[in-house]
């Protein structure tokens, strides 16, 4: 059973050791890092976000990583994955200087050193991976939590599968997405099926001849189809956001395969748990109070029980964007965004990344 460390956000005293950067500390104690380290380069992967939006890990939980690396022997740096958002690092606050270590890109200036591998499935055929992460030795997956659109969850699986790949992959990975097929030369553009989305997925434009599904927001609820008088919206089980996730945990395997469990560590970040991804480039109120830190060898194990932890019943209300409602599903996520967000856990499972069975231990 794989163990995973939780530190709370909630503070006994006041005093700073009992803060949620106080028990990372602590937790990274408790990691094994000088295995991990054994002396080389330790890259920390990490969205160093973008835009407007101010919620991806804070640059001295940041540093605390890196100086518990330094202090393993090991000589940290943060990588993300594209050149421009290294570049633009500065304008949401990682420096070298706040970080306390050099921030480079994982494919280097021009993104373009990359690894080649076997994919092969369904449409998506190869996967490039950034060579600085092919390369490395090992890796510590610095993830922050929130919401997804087309998985209804982004953790440590989505910080590797779409953060370690060059943009080309990365499309090859969303090609995957969909469900929803139109039909132009049936369409009449009436807008019924427009008009049969609560989500406001469906964008028709009369003039121009053009139907768009947003994938982000549709809730799979198929009643644009069924409203549809000339069936111009036909259902495609061949596509849809299983099998996003699936190539989400493909690509992940491709990504780590190469590393000793050992010198893997991931640690999710439980706060600020938005509506969407960082990757929007903006920041939304929080789902749901802010709950702590995660950190294990299994990435299987800590995206088990960070969405374990993320429960409906703690749900704040107004906390989602516009006429946004909770819908059907079984996990708070799945009634925000309609998709089960515990299929991308059962592929990484079943890819061999970990268990997820899992033993809590909580760091005071």
């Amino acid at each position: 059973m794989a163990k995973v460390y939780f530190g709370s956000v909630a503070v006994t005293k006041p005093a700073a050791p009992s803060t949620l950067p106080g028990k990372l500390q602590r937790i990274l104690k408790k990691c094994s890092l000088t295995k991990l380290c054994s002396g080389d380069w330790v890259p920390i992967k990490m969205h160093l976000g973008g835009g407007l939006g101010y919620s991806t890990v804070h640059p001295l939980l940041v540093r605390m990583v890196t100086e518990a690396v330094q202090e393993a022997g090991g000589k940290p740096v943060v990588v993300d994955g594209y050149f421009e958002t290294v570049a633009e690092a500065h304008l949401h606050g990682y420096t070298r200087e706040t970080v306390g270590c050099p921030i480079v890109a994982a494919g280097g200036v021009f993104n373009s050193h990359v690894v080649e591998k076997h994919a092969g499935y369904l449409s998506y055929d190869t996967a490039e991976i950034f060579g600085l992460i092919a390369e490395a030795k090992c890796l510590i997956n610095l993830s922050h939590v929130k919401g997804h659109g087309v998985c209804a969850y982004g953790g440590a699986c989505k910080n590797i599968a779409m953060g370690c790949v060059n943009g080309r992959t990365r499309r090859k990975i969303h090609a995957l997405q969909g469900g929803i097929d139109w039909v132009a030369e049936k369409c009449r553009f009436c807008g019924k099926c427009a008009g049969a989305c609560d989500r406001h997925a469906i964008e028709i434009d009369p003039k121009k001849k053009t139907l768009h599904i947003d994938f982000h927001a549709c809730r799979y609820c198929r009643h644009c189809a069924l409203a549809c008088p000339e069936h111009a919206l036909v259902v495609n089980d061949e596509r849809g956001f299983r099998h996003f996730q699936e190539g989400m945990a493909i690509t992940t395997k491709l990504a780590l395969e190469h590393f000793e469990p050992e010198r893997l560590l991931h640690i999710n970040l439980l706060t600020d748990i938005t509506m969407f991804c960082d990757c929007w480039g903006m920041t939304t109120p929080s789902m749901v109070p802010d709950i702590g830190v995660l950190a294990s060898h299994d990435i299987v194990a800590i995206e088990q029980a960070s969405l374990d932890m993320i429960r409906t019943e703690n749900f704040i209300e107004g906390s989602l964007i516009g006429d946004a409602t909770l819908g059907e599903g079984n996990h708070l996520l799945e009634k925000v965004h309609g998709k089960d967000p515990f299929v991308q856990v059962d592929a990484l499972e079943r890819h061999g990344l970990g268990s997820r069975r899992y033993e809590l231990e909580e760091v005071f």
